[in-house]
């Protein structure tokens, strides 16, 4: 599963606001030639993830 796969995965279990500052950054990274597979979607995936247990939605 990709790390944007992942995100989407716990989309639902984070608050409406982190989820669209990721998604403005993921899209951002995008369109300024960054890749699906570069490390920075893998810190945003992390981020979700450290959220998602610290929020103890998990």
């Amino acid at each position: 599963m990709s790390h944007l796969q992942e995100i989407n995965k716990i989309a639902p279990q984070l608050p409406l606001e982190v989820l669209q500052d990721i998604d403005k950054r993921i899209g951002d990274w995008l369109a300024s030639g960054g890749k699906e597979d570069d490390p920075y979607i893998e810190q945003q995936l992390r981020f979700a993830k450290r959220f998602v247990v610290q929020d103890g939605r998990s």
